[in-house]
C-alpha cells in the first residue's frame, strides 16, 4: 500500500484495508478526521459520548458508531481494540483560576485527556504489534507546549499527552508505529465556541472581542484554525509517507509557539 504523495486526490483510497478510531469524532476536529478518513478508504469507529452523533457520522461515512464515555476509565482498562489507525481527540475544557478550580473538574479533564488516551492507546498495541504497522495520533494543542491563565487542568493534561506520546513512539518504533502530536491554537469547534464566553466573563470584556483580544493575542495569523486543516495534517501523519515521522509535535497555531 502506497502513502500519501504530493497531489493525491482526497477520494484516493490510500488507506483503503486500514481500521480507524476517532474519539470524539462526531463533532470539530473529530468529525474532520472521520471524514478524512473515510475518503481515503478506511473503516472509521466514530467513538462519541452523544449516541445519536456518533450514529449520524458513522452512517454518513460508512463506518460504526462506539457510544463511550471515556471518563469512566475503568471501564477501558479490560479494553481490547482493533484499530490500525488510533486518533486521540476527545476533550473537555474548564475554565478557573487555580483557587476557584474544582477538584473533581480537574480530574475529570485528567481521566478523559492523559488516563483514556493512555488505556486505549494500551489496548491498541498489541495490534498493532502484531501486524507491523499502526498509527497514533494525539491531538494535543498549543497548551501541551505553552500555558495560559486559568486553564491549569487543560494545559497540565495536554502536557501530560505530549509525554504519553513520546513514550509511545519510543516503544512502538521497533514494530512499525509511529505516534505523534497535533497541537493546534484555537479551532472553531463547539470547544472553543463555549469558551468564548467563559474568557469573557473572565477578563471582563464583551464576546465580540475575545478571539481577537484573548484567544489570538499571541498568533501571528489573525483567525481560528479550520477542523479540515487539522484533518488534513493527521491524514498525512497517518500515511505510509509520514514512517519516519514519529515522537514530533506538529504546531499548528498561526505562529504563537514561535514566541
Amino acid at each position: 500500500m502506497r502513502g500519501t504523495t504530493v497531489g493525491e486526490k482526497p477520494s484516493e483510497q490510500s488507506l483503503a484495508g486500514r481500521r480507524a478510531l476517532v474519539t470524539g469524532g462526531a463533532s470539530g476536529i473529530g468529525l474532520a478526521c472521520s471524514r478524512a478518513l473515510a475518503e481515503r478508504g478506511a473503516h472509521v469507529v466514530v467513538a462519541d459520548i452523544d449516541a445519536d452523533a456518533a450514529a449520524s457520522v458513522a452512517d454518513e461515512v460508512g463506518g460504526e458508531a462506539w457510544a463511550v464515555d471515556l471518563a469512566d476509565t475503568t471501564a477501558l482498562e479490560s479494553l481490547d481494540v482493533s484499530a490500525d489507525i488510533l486518533i486521540n481527540n476527545a476533550g473537555i475544557q474548564r475554565v478557573a483560576p487555580i483557587t476557584e478550580f474544582d477538584p473533581q473538574d480537574f480530574r475529570l479533564i485528567q481521566r478523559i485527556m492523559v488516563e483514556a488516551p493512555f488505556l486505549l492507546i494500551r489496548a491498541a498495541l498489541p495490534g498493532m504489534y502484531a501486524r507491523g504497522w499502526g498509527r497514533i495520533i494525539n491531538v494535543s494543542s498549543v497548551h501541551g507546549l505553552r500555558a495560559s491563565a486559568f486553564k491549569s487542568a487543560y494545559v497540565t493534561a495536554k502536557h501530560g499527552l505530549e509525554g504519553l506520546s513520546k513514550v509511545t513512539a519510543l516503544e512502538g518504533g521497533a514494530h512499525g508505529v509511529t505516534s505523534n502530536c497535533i497541537n493546534p491554537g484555537y479551532v472553531r469547534t463547539p470547544l472553543v465556541e463555549r469558551q468564548i464566553a467563559d474568557q469573557a466573563r473572565l477578563h471582563g470584556i464583551p464576546v465580540s472581542e475575545v478571539i481577537e483580544r484573548v484567544m489570538l493575542t499571541e498568533s501571528a495569523v489573525k483567525r481560528l484554525v479550520e477542523p479540515e486543516e487539522v484533518a488534513s495534517l493527521a491524514t498525512w501523519l497517518v500515511s505510509d509517507a509520514a514512517g519516519m515521522v514519529t515522537g514530533a509535535s506538529y504546531t499548528m497555531d498561526g505562529g504563537w509557539s514561535s514566541r
